[in-house]
């Protein structure tokens, strides 16, 4: 039983931090210190992916899995459980590319909003 709900937490956890890494900096409009935080994941996302790095959630996910006796799955989480479900199989880069896209979207959506609050026509309404 352990070995599976570890299995369920690190899915879990992968698709959490992925909707972080992807939305997250959207969070920052409203709280603007998040953008750190969000920094750090979108850079991690980043490099897992442009330098093929085996993430610590594969990793625990791979374990759980050999504990209950699964067959391992080739590939890492995005191959896996993204990856035909989120953008069709063959697509990635197009995916990539959509991700990307919404990440410097909600940066520069948040540099908007900090400007606008820093602007002295905004304080005097």
């Amino acid at each position: 039983m352990g070995s599976r709900l570890l299995l369920w937490f690190a899915v879990g956890a992968h698709f959490a931090f992925l909707a972080y890494g992807v939305f997250g900096g959207f969070l920052a409009w409203r709280w603007p210190r998040t953008i750190g935080l969000h920094l750090a994941a979108a850079l991690w996302l980043f490099a897992i992916v442009a330098f093929s790095w085996r993430c610590p959630l594969t990793w625990l996910e791979d374990r759980s899995r050999a504990r209950l006796a699964l067959p391992p799955q080739v590939g890492g989480f995005l191959d896996n459980h993204v990856a035909g479900v989120f953008y069709p199989h063959g697509h990635e880069a197009a995916a990539r590319l959509i991700v990307a896209l919404i990440v410097l979207t909600s940066w520069a959506g948040l540099v908007v909003l900090l400007a606008r609050r820093r602007s002295p026509a905004v304080r005097a309404r």
